[in-house]
């Protein structure tokens, strides 16, 4: 990987004020990571530096470097928002790559970092977002709430009204209520048709089981496949959204108008390293373009990766799989291997090797 091009990113952080938060929003994470490096640098003492180094690596899925930084930047300022919103991400991030008892713990700790980090910044919309996610996902019996999840949108919706719709559509959604929720998407989508953010959790949801049970399997896909048309112009510059139009698309069973799109995308987005993680797991899912799909992997491989579905670890997976349907099998188990390495618990690398 030449680091040249991270580098040069990170050019400007030392000649003005040092305000990530913007950039974490947009998804920017290499480009925090290049910044904050070189802030820490210059100034090892930064807390927000180390803060916004520990929510890059962990968008990027680098649990353990998350962690340690994340706790770093608490070290040096307890109170600071930004550094109890990065570990408590981290801590959840990696509670649930170990997938054990012991990370149960975990969740709990992450989940009083995350209520502290609203606390210290009533204003920081990635902790309401982090927060009310939380407490719709976690079981009862481990503090989850829909009440309290529902609390949390509404807190957010008063500092942005089309992320608090955002996380109430989302939590409506993974509670059943499939009618309130697509309202409350349309709504967040009409204030912010542009935002990567929103259209991923649209077309994500739109594949999940209570968009389904309302319309049934073939309602759903055409409706992927309608919402994917109409929004692709909205945020065809943008990496992430084109991403999610792009599996909308693969989800709704067409995946050569996946590879379109994404193939399409390379050369209008700020981040094409997310549409070649993309390229290699449509070649995968469908056996389609399996030679091109494997030069897309490479490719992504020799460059810095921001971000996409899964990282790195999703990438040497996608790339087994292309080699192991070109029958390349030894070359496909070392590409598992090199997932598990990165993530030792990755079943699809897991299942990879299995006889």
């Amino acid at each position: 990987m030449n680091p040249l091009p991270v580098l040069l990113l990170a050019l400007p952080a030392l000649a003005q004020g040092f305000t990530p938060r913007a950039d974490l929003e947009a998804g920017f994470f290499l480009k925090v990571l290049a910044d904050s490096d070189v802030r820490i640098k210059a100034q090892p003492g930064d807390a927000l530096a180390w803060a916004a180094r520990s929510q890059a690596l962990a968008a990027l899925l680098r649990w353990p470097e998350s962690l340690a930084s994340a706790e770093r930047s608490v070290a040096l300022q307890p109170r600071l928002a930004d550094a109890l919103l990065a570990r408590g991400i981290a801590r959840a991030g990696f509670a649930v790559a170990q997938r054990n008892f012991g990370s149960l713990k975990a969740m709990g700790q992450a989940m009083d970092d995350l209520r502290a980090a609203t606390a210290a910044d009533p204003t920081l919309t990635r902790a309401w977002m982090s927060l009310g996610l939380a407490y719709q996902q976690l079981p009862g019996f481990f503090g989850g709430s829909t009440r309290k999840a529902l609390q949390c949108a509404e807190s957010l919706r008063r500092i942005s009204p089309p992320k608090g719709d955002l996380l109430e559509a989302i939590i409506r959604s993974m509670d059943g209520d499939w009618g309130h929720a697509e309202a409350l998407f349309q709504k967040a989508l009409l204030a912010a048709p542009w935002d990567p953010e929103v259209v991923t959790a649209w077309l994500e949801q739109l594949d999940e089981k209570a968009a389904l049970k309302a319309m049934g399997r073939e309602g759903k896909d055409a409706r992927l496949r309608t919402e994917a048309s109409r929004l692709l112009p909205m945020v065809q510059s943008r990496a992430k959204g084109v991403e999610a139009v792009s599996e909308a698309y693969l989800n709704a069973g067409n995946p050569e108008e996946a590879w379109k799109v994404a193939k399409a995308g390379l050369a209008e987005v700020e981040a094409p390293s997310i549409l070649r993680l993309q390229l290699a797991k449509v070649a995968a899912r469908s056996g389609l373009h399996l030679d091109e799909g494997l030069s897309y992997a490479d490719r992504a491989l020799r460059e810095p990766l921001e971000g996409g579905s899964g990282g790195l670890p999703a990438l040497h997976w996608r790339r087994g799989q292309i080699l192991k349907a070109l029958g390349r099998t030894a070359e496909a188990r070392a590409a598992a291997q090199a997932a598990l390495a990165m993530d030792p618990n990755h079943r699809g690398a897991q299942r990879l090797l299995a006889p």
